[in-house]
């Protein structure tokens, strides 16, 4: 939280682990890589305080999809978003569809690709909505889906 993450979010505490009993197959699928994904960028974060130059370039890589990660965490207050909204945005950020996006362009991508999502392609939302699961076909539906947004997305 002083961090400047709101909400706040610390995987490792008991919290995230027993809420989870009460999310929904599709975000369980996303939130299981995300915890591993957010805990590995900050260890990898408070090793890199000491010195990025000398950093490979998958270590780079991961550091920056984990800032990708935590700016597509951020909420604005009084801003609820469904399940199946955030279920899409995580699910594009844990398989690599922000990783060539600035980082300041995480909000962007994530605001575009809502709206992209609710108007050409309703039902994969739907489709997560009403199954509370990713089912194959939605799955493929969802990474088509995503590919074309990529395609479309300026920044």
């Amino acid at each position: 939280f002083n961090a400047g993450q709101r909400p706040a979010l610390n995987v490792g505490l008991s919290v995230s682990r027993v809420g989870s009993a009460a999310q929904t197959k599709a975000m369980k699928k996303v939130a299981g890589r995300l915890r591993l994904e957010l805990a590995q960028y900050r260890e990898l974060a408070a090793f890199a305080q000491f010195g990025t130059s000398e950093l490979d370039q998958a270590t780079r890589a991961q550091l920056g999809r984990g800032q990708r990660i935590t700016e597509v965490l951020k909420q604005g207050q009084y801003k609820p978003m469904p399940v199946e909204q955030q279920v899409i945005i995580l699910y594009a950020a844990i398989n690599g569809y922000l990783d060539d996006i600035p980082v300041n362009q995480a909000g962007p991508f994530e605001t575009n690709l809502q709206r992209f999502m609710m108007a050409n392609h309703p039902e994969i939302g739907k489709a997560i909505a009403t199954e509370k699961d990713i089912s194959a076909g939605t799955e493929e539906a969802l990474k088509k889906a995503l590919t074309e947004f990529k395609q479309s997305f300026k920044g």
